[in-house]
């Protein structure tokens, strides 16, 4: 596995131009994060690409114009469903989309990319916009069962890159993709001040323990990991 790199922000041009519906999470410093992780990591002629948790379809997007011939994006949500097919049409891009959960997913992909979400939450059943970001009182509802089911969604020479921030727990994720038999490491690392959400909810996340009292920016991290 690659040892980590402290990541620039890629410009804007990645994700310039997409259509995003209302209640669509927009692409932001995580998603150009990984993409920018993409955009260096050596893939097999012809990957399979499978992108979770897809919003917009950015990622999925970045993965077609490497050259992946067979993309597929994956959400719940139904606009974000519309949203990344309207965006591969725009684009003539060759990505199929589809209103799934990874969690009953079938098929092995050659890259997995995944941008799920993974805020601390006050409320255990996000609702609204909130579903975007909010990931139940530790932000790990989904990196978890993720992290779990990954090895599942690899071929056998595969790969996942996921980003969340260390907010979330960073050793955790390694934890459970190393126990479920993976290779795993921190590839990239990016801080950034507190955005408008994670500003909001700076007390609660002292009071459980989550950020040091007074700290106002987080690290996103992207994860490598596949089969030794």
């Amino acid at each position: 596995m690659a040892t980590t790199q402290t990541a620039r922000p890629r410009t804007t041009s990645d994700t310039a131009g997409l259509v995003r519906l209302p209640g669509v999470y927009q692409p932001q410093a995580d998603t150009r994060l990984l993409a920018s992780v993409l955009s260096r990591t050596e893939l097999p002629p012809a990957a399979r690409v499978l992108d979770v948790c897809t919003g917009t379809g950015a990622l999925a997007m970045s993965a077609a114009r490497r050259g992946c011939t067979e993309v597929t994006a994956i959400d719940i949500s139904r606009r974000a469903v519309l949203t990344a097919r309207l965006n591969a049409r725009r684009l003539g891009l060759p990505a199929r989309v589809h209103r799934r959960s990874f969690v009953d997913f079938d098929g092995t992909f050659d890259l997995v990319l995944a941008n799920p979400p993974y805020v601390p939450a006050t409320t255990a059943v996000p609702s609204g916009r909130a579903r975007c970001w909010d990931a139940g009182a530790d932000g790990r509802a989904l990196l978890d069962p993720l992290c779990l089911l990954a090895p599942r969604l690899l071929r056998p020479s595969g790969q996942l890159l996921l980003v969340h921030s260390d907010v979330s727990g960073v050793d955790t994720t390694l934890e459970l993709l190393r126990s479920s038999g993976l290779v795993a490491d921190e590839v990239a690392r990016q801080r950034n001040p507190f955005g408008p959400v994670m500003q909001s909810r700076a007390a609660f996340l002292e009071r459980a323990g989550l950020i040091p009292a007074g700290r106002r920016y987080e690290d996103l991290v992207v994860i490598r990991a596949g089969r030794a």
